[in-house]
């Protein structure tokens, strides 16, 4: 068998999409578009007698300009057809020898594997990594099969869910797929206001350009947009690889909610992957606890009842992986890395305290201003 850099495409696409689950971030077009963002890509891979991949890692070359020096970083990787492929072996210490070439500090694992999975934690253990809590692509997701009968899967829903998809188009809403520069600024105009509503990031309009650019041709991604009375309330874009499809992002209007656009375009988007011969649909992100009565103190506990209405199930992959090349640097990391974290959770909890303050003055407002009889 022979480590080397992987250019042949296809051969990397046919492989990865062999992933379980899914790995969309290993496709060759993710790293290509990390690469738009100043990530480099490195499409590593072990290759046997018959030049057939055996195992694979989409590794970004990620350079931080604090420490000026850089990372790897391996979005749901490696890919292998079980964690005891003998050419896992191989493939970290080519992986390895890389980073020594591009001087990293450490490389990072978001890997693809079940949470609880004792062969890949061997692996990663014998391969000299240890689990960190810190995730760039969360763990915690919602997972749908997709049935080839319309029927079957309509069945898997809450009965309520069924009634909004029909009242949504009772309603007269109309999901269109987007093409074009003018769809991709409607959708991001509402991704934007979605974006400032829910305090979440938003990528720049030419992110998702270029990301549909990559994507779109062969089918691999779709743009699905919600018109009611000629206007555009709501979009999702959808993403496939393997069997997998993956609801990526969603962009909802405040205005006409109450005609149920989410409802009708996640069907769509569950039909598209049925049509691109998918069997799982991704809802991807939700809380990480979900008992009834603790999960509700998470902000995304509405997102996860919406999504959990679908039918389908919760998976959990596993806990990040790091390896230090430079226990120094990294060290230096770990500790802005918790300190932006601190930063960052205090600000939450100072916006939560003064949303409940603001809540509790106009409701106090509100009570001095009822007449008394």
């Amino acid at each position: 068998m022979n480590a080397c850099l992987i250019t042949n495409r296809q051969q990397w696409n046919d492989f990865i999409g062999t992933a379980p689950f899914g790995a969309i971030t290993q496709t060759y077009e993710w790293g290509e578009l990390a690469q738009y963002a100043n990530s480099k890509p490195l499409y590593c891979g072990v290759l046997d007698d018959q030049d057939q991949l055996r195992a694979a890692m989409l590794v970004l070359v990620i350079y931080v300009p604090m420490l000026k020096s850089t990372y790897f970083y391996a979005p749901r990787g490696p890919i292998a057809a079980s964690a005891n492929e003998p050419a896992l072996g191989l493939l970290l210490n080519f992986v390895n020898s890389e980073a020594r070439r591009h001087k990293a500090f450490m490389l990072k694992i978001d890997p693809v594997a079940e949470a609880n999975d004792a062969d890949w934690l061997r692996f990663f253990k014998q391969g000299g990594f240890k689990a960190n809590d810190s995730v760039l692509h969360g763990r915690n997701e919602w997972v749908l099969d997709i049935y080839p009968d319309e029927k079957e899967q309509l069945a898997q829903m809450k009965e309520k869910w069924r009634y909004n998809i029909r009242l949504s188009r009772r309603k007269g809403v109309v999901i269109r797929q987007g093409h074009g520069p003018e769809d991709m600024r409607t959708f991001h105009r509402i991704f934007q206001e979605t974006g400032e509503r829910d305090k979440f990031y938003v990528h720049s309009l030419e992110h998702f350009e270029h990301m549909m650019s990559l994507f779109e041709p062969g089918e691999k991604a779709a743009l699905f947009l919600a018109e009611y009375e000629g206007n555009v309330i709501a979009a999702i874009i959808v993403m496939r690889c393997g069997n997998c499809c993956w609801y990526r992002y969603g962009a909802s209007s405040a205005q006409s909610r109450n005609v149920m656009p989410n409802h009708l375009l996640q069907w769509t988007g569950i039909q598209w992957g049925r049509e691109h011969g998918c069997t799982y649909y991704n809802f991807m992100g939700i809380p990480t606890i979900l008992t009834e009565e603790e999960g509700p103190k998470d902000p995304n506990w509405g997102v996860y009842n919406f999504k959990r209405g679908f039918g389908g199930y919760a998976r959990c992959a596993m806990v990040s992986q790091e390896k230090a090349y430079n226990p120094a640097i990294y060290r230096l990391y770990c500790l802005i890395r918790d300190l932006k974290h601190s930063y960052s959770n205090a600000r939450y909890a100072r916006s939560e305290l003064a949303q409940k303050r603001q809540a509790y003055a106009v409701k106090k407002q509100e009570s001095s201003a009822q007449p008394v009889s």
